[in-house]
């Protein structure tokens, strides 16, 4: 193993989170940083000469290879795990930018009651009229606490919006129901799509308060405060699972890395797979990693930034020996706890007309938060918390949408009479779309795997998780509302209810997991302190989605960023100037 010249911070992690700590430390700091991306560079160039439906959308380019790394998945302690050797309920990404290049770029700002889920349930129902398994905390931290770094996030990206709650007052075509915003969205919402119009007219008539999309896709061009500038949205559909060919779609790459570049106290070193955090006596000296020729490296460091996807975050923690691993018979540790994924449901529905589908964006859209968090839910029947509905216009490709069809059109799902039929029904189909928040239960949650291995013989993480009864409530509720909505656009809903399936790894969630790190207020119930500093190593931060003690209903891209300026802030006025640990 060859040692290699020490670095103040080295940075695990080359997407969202990483990138940003590493601009805000060189920025505002005189250390020096090295961030570690196992993946490999990206660039503008590199999209705008290869859009192939098939090999990104299909194929999934942009993802990590699942034949070097995958997880094992059970629905519950007694059973038996196996690996996911397709990827299918969640799409991790890899390279420069992580999953921050290929994602849709939908931008929400968690409800204030997320971040202080447990106190708010129990004031709110009761703590005996709570499910015995629920395991949802609150965060350590407060809606406003980060309401500024939200904002600061949102100019990085630009985000293309419309405030529906400004400094408390409600403001009509907007988001009523969001948290309260200090300022009006840097740039302004998405056009409309002719789907999502319809939505917006059929849902105020029905009494809702429908608001556009908050996206991270240029509504018009737009220079940030860091003076990078990029153009507006074609709506060309290419984004999901895409990198953006012109720069529109908000990324790693054309936000965080031009302003990184500029700094010589920054160096990003690709092709490194990090294997180990090196650490002795509550303190990390640095990172054991493998780069893309098999040789192995030891990078000191005297303070570590682990940075990845949540599923790496979690697997190297285990890896390291670092923190306490959960034991869900006995309800002690907190490594590896309250694993969440994302509830999805609504209803498909048909036209008589054409929808011109094709036109479209990550998120181009109109949605309703009336129900989001307990908007308008007693929790008489056990239904706690819902989330967003839904009508997305993303940019139907042509392999993907082919061959919706309402139930009965076809005696087969291929041949002559399928294809005919399909293309009768092309665009002319649409999607009433749920994002509904996943509370955590003490049963879900990861560990390592006993018996699988990755390509350098270490354990792969392993997946605990199963839906409960108020999941597919959630879903149930949704598929209700979007049969209610429908006919309202001039539509038709789909007949086949929701069932009540297991969790499976077949199905597409979104590529939303959260916790297993989880942040909050004492070292015995959170894998680090609301600083997201590691309780046991202090030297060691942990950053993403993997600190979420539970999910909220929007995507959490906005969030993690937002708590991750929140702990730059910690570590460049407070940590720096005096190591220590925090809280």
């Amino acid at each position: 193993m060859t040692n290699l010249k020490p670095v103040d911070v080295a940075i695990i992690g080359g997407g969202w989170t990483g990138l940003a700590m590493a601009k805000e430390l060189v920025s505002r700091t005189s250390v020096s940083v090295l961030a570690l991306e196992r993946g490999a560079p990206r660039t503008l160039a590199d999209y705008a000469m290869d859009m192939d439906e098939l090999d990104y959308a299909i194929r999934l380019r942009m993802m990590q290879n699942i034949a070097e790394e995958t997880i094992t998945h059970r629905h519950s302690a007694r059973d038996s795990a196996v690996p996911v050797r397709q990827y299918g309920s969640f799409h991790p990404g890899t390279g420069v930018g992580g999953a921050g290049e290929h994602w849709t770029g939908m931008c929400f700002r968690f409800m204030p009651d997320i971040f202080t889920l447990r106190t708010h349930l129990t004031e709110k129902h009761g703590a005996a009229h709570l499910p015995a398994d629920l395991a949802v905390q609150d965060w350590g931290v407060t809606y406003d606490q980060l309401e500024p770094h939200y904002w600061y996030a949102e100019q990085m990206m630009g985000v293309s919006g419309k405030a529906g709650n400004l400094g408390g007052k409600l403001i009509d075509g907007g988001n009523i129901f969001e948290s309260p915003r200090s300022q009006e969205y840097p740039t302004p919402p998405l056009k409309h799509s002719y789907a999502s119009f319809l939505f917006k007219e059929a849902t105020r008539k029905l009494g809702y308060h429908p608001y556009p999309t908050p996206a991270a896709n240029l509504s018009e061009n737009f220079t940030n405060p860091d003076g990078v500038t990029r153009p507006g949205c074609v709506y060309c559909g290419h984004c999901s699972r895409f990198g953006c060919m012109i720069g529109a779609k908000s990324q790693p790459t054309n936000t965080l890395l031009p302003v990184l570049r500029k700094h010589k106290s920054f160096q990003l070193r690709t092709g490194s797979w990090v294997r180990r955090i090196v650490h002795e006596n509550g303190r990390a000296t640095g990172v054991q990693f493998t780069d893309a020729n098999g040789d192995e490296f030891f990078q000191p460091a005297e303070t570590v930034v682990l940075a990845s996807f949540t599923l790496n975050n979690v697997r190297l923690l285990y890896l390291s020996k670092i923190g306490t691993p959960y034991d869900p018979a006995a309800g002690k540790g907190t490594l590896g706890r309250n694993l969440t994924h994302q509830v999805q449901g609504g209803a498909r529905i048909f036209f008589d007309k054409p929808l011109n589908a094709f036109m479209g964006a990550g998120c181009v859209g109109q949605r309703i938060s009336d129900y989001d968090g307990g908007n308008g839910l007693t929790g008489e029947d056990g239904l706690l918390r819902l989330g967003m509905l839904s009508a997305n216009s993303n940019g139907e490709l042509p392999i993907a949408s082919f061959g919706a069809l309402p139930p009965g059109t076809s005696k087969a799902n291929w041949g002559a009479e399928w294809k005919a039929a399909s293309l009768q029904w092309r665009d002319r189909v649409a999607q009433l779309s749920l994002a509904g928040e996943h509370m955590s239960y003490r049963q879900n949650y990861m560990d390592l795997d006993p018996s699988y291995t990755d390509k350098f013989g270490d354990p792969l993480l392993r997946f605990t998780l199963n839906w409960t009864d108020h999941e597919y409530k959630q879903q149930e509720f949704a598929y209700d509302l979007s049969a209610k909505i429908a006919p309202a656009m001039g539509a038709k809903v789909d007949p086949t209810r929701p069932s009540r399936a297991r969790y499976n790894v077949i199905q597409y969630q979104s590529t939303h997991i959260q916790g297993g790190a989880m942040m909050g207020a004492t070292p015995e119930t959170s894998v680090v302190n609301p600083y997201l500093q590691h309780w046991d190593v202090p030297n060691l931060w942990v950053l993403g989605a993997s600190s979420f003690p539970q999910n909220a209903s929007g995507n959490p891209t906005l969030t993690a960023l937002a708590v991750t300026y929140w702990a730059a802030d910690a570590v460049i006025n407070k940590y720096l100037k005096h190591p220590r640990r925090l809280a």
